[in-house]
């Protein structure tokens, strides 16, 4: 049976972390996370492994390469096999990037798409295919970006158009909104209030890396500092606590360094919960 309850604090489950993950699988994550395409190819070990985290734990997928904003068709027979890992595995939720990462051929990257009319247009054509493929809910995650070609209107406006448009859910990245918000000029937190309550599923928190003072790179390598951690409380105090997972993809430390800062989730969630407890709850 798919599991439908999300909440708490959740944690990117990589491969390099199941030495140290089991057999005694930290009770404290109240969710996990993995991308399909780093999973669906396996057999063997780690689909045994995987198998058994998915069958003790609450999970969602993240993927990679669906390329919802590509110029090129979808790739139906991969959304295919999406499907079948989220049945296999008893995962809900899909969520992907609002991007696009192949034209003709992959390129590996996560590229802008163009803030357009035309561009809402062919996403929200794509959504639908994927959403009715999967058999369930797509959602999107807002995305860092260093360009904007043939803009025509503004990533708030763009991502909200998508969201309602499609039908689909969201996935809230409260990390790039901030590097965005440094790196394109305009206000974190009216960006962030104006993101449809009603459709953040489930969100995300990351460290990046500073390469200027005017220019963030999103890397999901470092800590999060610390108005990373405000922007996550205005969240909350915006939209209501919902769940939130730590992304650490290199320089991962140990399992119970990055329990550490998931706890500091837990704490803002709890801090916020305390002053509206009629409204919200995590």
């Amino acid at each position: 049976m798919v599991k439908k309850h999300l909440s708490g604090v959740g944690l990117g489950l990589r491969r390099e972390m199941l030495n140290e993950l089991l057999p005694d699988i930290p009770a404290s994550v109240d969710f996990w996370e993995v991308a399909p395409e780093n999973w669906i190819p396996l057999g063997g070990k780690y689909q045994k492994n995987l198998t058994q985290f998915t069958s003790a734990c609450n999970f969602v997928s993240h993927g990679l390469s669906l390329s919802i904003g590509g110029p090129e068709p979808l790739d139906v027979n991969f959304v295919k096999n999406v499907k079948t890992f989220l049945d296999t595995h008893h995962i809900l939720y899909y969520s992907e990037h609002l991007s696009y990462c192949s034209g003709q051929g992959h390129m590996y990257d996560l590229m802008p798409i163009p803030f357009t009319e035309a561009a809402v247009k062919h996403v929200v054509e794509r959504v639908k295919q994927v959403q009715d493929i999967i058999e369930r809910p797509l959602l999107l995650e807002n995305v860092s970006y260093y360009a904007a070609p043939g803009q025509e209107m503004s990533e708030q406006e763009f991502t909200l158009s998508v969201l309602n448009e499609s039908g689909c859910l969201m996935l809230l990245d409260v990390n790039n909104i901030y590097v965005n918000s440094i790196n394109h000029e305009y206000d974190a937190e009216a960006f962030l209030a104006a993101m449809p309550t009603g459709k953040i599923v489930y969100g995300h928190i990351a460290g990046h890396y500073d390469e200027a003072d005017d220019l963030k790179i999103d890397t999901h390598g470092a800590d999060v500092i610390e108005p990373v951690w405000q922007l996550l409380k205005k969240a909350y105090e915006i939209h209501g606590v919902f769940p939130t997972l730590l992304e650490r993809d290199f320089n991962i430390p140990p399992i119970s360094e990055l329990l550490l800062e998931m706890e500091k989730i837990r704490t803002i969630q709890q801090q916020v919960s305390a002053k509206q407890p009629k409204l919200f709850s995590a």
